[in-house]
């Protein structure tokens, strides 16, 4: 039997990579892990979520304190640059990379700073930037590698007026016009942090509504508050070209129409960091947006080799990328496999978003009887109290057994409160049943007692039938 360096080769320390590592070693196995970088944390701490939704908090806080500016000694929160919120943002980067370094300390796992390719399916070479390259042998590898933005070849992304959602996190000016072509969960996050800060922008979405895989109403609510926050959305629009000077940037669309701003910032789409992992000398092979296709214990076509996180697409979530990097080494030692496919969602606009089960589209069109339980939150205390006013809660349950069916949330807090529908939702018999809602006491005054009004008033509209 082969001699190999370790049980588990991990490619990619971002969250997945992270979560199958720390698993493995419970697990009594040897684990080792390359990345690319060389501090750890992967792209989720360096260039996606911590970083970005850090920008977005700041902006939060300065659209705060604009609402209440007899709190305020100087008016600077009205004139912070995007630069000053990004730096603000940008100093818990430091923290969780410590963080993520005692974790692998602690955990003596073995890390190299380097870019891997495959050699053949049990190993791949490591090249480092100041030494000799190394070939590392694993009995079981794992693709973790994440992703980064989409960049269509007829865009040059060199230009100083141009950037992706990566790159706006190195920007250094503020601009007084901006335009984000793709209206997905990023475009509408970064509509949300360039608004609150006073910029003008042009949000092009090429669907016809913003965000279809959520509930109509909060999708509406949402294209609402971004427009009553400046923010023009333009739907069913598909890009031509872009044409950028030293002045300004032009985007022309299919329609005809050409619009002009300071800066451009393409959020459409995402591509699987495997390019350079030569998958062909381990007999695999990426789709058109570098994904790998993995079963539902996160096996590729060689039985040896794993993928898990954004490489594999759908649903791109850290908090999904964590499960799935535990799943992998529950099939490596023959555990029970949970393929991770009821992730609550959570977008961070502002307000925020946060929805878990099916909406009220998806229950029509399967004919589910259901009814609605709503909690605005401009009707409960601790939303008055702390000037969060906007939202509301929406729970979805079944017309004759109560079995809750979906939570969908808009506003103040929306991906914390979201937990306990869920909660609730995964109890079996009739543990899930709205009723769990009238009989439990929640602490007064808070967000989560929204559930409490909700299930009042849903049960309220059974009793009118």
């Amino acid at each position: 039997m082969a001699d190999f360096d370790y049980d588990l080769l991990v490619i990619g320390a971002g969250p997945a990579g992270e979560a199958a590592a720390m698993a493995a070693t419970k697990s009594d196995l040897s684990v080792g892990v390359v990345d690319v970088q060389s501090e750890l944390g992967g792209n989720c701490t360096h260039k996606g979520t911590i970083p970005s939704k850090a920008l977005r908090h700041v902006v939060k806080q300065v659209i705060n304190f604009r609402k209440q500016p007899e709190m305020l000694c100087t008016n600077s929160f009205n004139n912070i640059t995007y630069p000053a919120a990004l730096q603000a943002a940008k100093s818990i980067i430091p923290r969780k990379v410590a963080m993520h370094k005692a974790y692998f300390m602690r955990n003596r796992i073995s890390v190299h700073s380097g870019l891997a390719h495959f050699v053949t399916p049990n190993s791949v070479v490591v090249e480092y930037d100041n030494s000799p390259s190394d070939t590392i042998t694993a009995k079981n590898i794992l693709i973790a590698t994440g992703s980064r933005p989409y960049r269509p070849t007829n865009i040059d992304f060199t230009h100083p007026r141009v950037y992706d959602s990566d790159t706006i996190l190195e920007m250094a000016h503020t601009p007084r016009t901006l335009v984000i072509y793709g209206a997905g969960v990023i475009g509408c996050e970064y509509a949300s942090i360039f608004s609150g800060l006073g910029v003008k922008v042009d949000l092009i979405n090429n669907r016809d509504s913003l965000l279809s895989f959520l509930d109509t109403e909060i999708t509406d609510a949402l294209s609402y508050h971004l427009r009553n926050k400046g923010v023009l959305v333009r739907h069913g629009e598909d890009f031509d070209f872009l044409d950028a000077t030293d002045e300004m940037i032009t985007v022309h669309l299919k329609s005809g129409k050409r619009i002009k701003a300071d800066a451009f910032l393409w959020c459409n789409g995402r591509t699987g960091n495997t390019d350079s992992l030569m998958l062909g000398s381990a007999g695999l092979e990426a789709n058109g947006r570098g994904q790998v296709d993995v079963d539902d214990e996160y096996r590729t076509a060689q039985p040896t080799i794993y993928a898990a996180g954004d490489v594999i697409g759908w649903p791109s979530l850290a908090s999904a990328s964590y499960d799935q990097g535990r799943a992998v080494v529950d099939s490596i030692v023959g555990g029970d496999v949970r393929k991770v496919t009821d992730a609550p969602t959570g977008i961070y606009t502002l307000p925020e978003i946060s929805s878990v089960g099916k909406t009220e589209a998806e229950l029509t069109a399967a004919k589910v009887p259901y009814e609605v339980g709503r909690a605005f939150f401009k009707d409960t205390a601790r939303a008055q109290i702390s000037g969060d006013e906007v939202g509301m809660l929406k729970i979805l349950f079944h017309l004759d057994t109560q079995e809750i069916l979906g939570i969908h949330c808009f506003g103040a807090e929306a991906a914390e409160i979201v937990h306990i529908g869920q909660a609730i939702m995964n109890q079996e018999g009739k543990a899930n049943n709205i009723d769990y809602f009238t009989n439990t006491t929640f602490n007064y005054p808070t967000m989560a007692e929204a559930y409490r009004v909700a299930a009042l008033n849903g049960l309220n509209r059974l009793r009118r039938q």
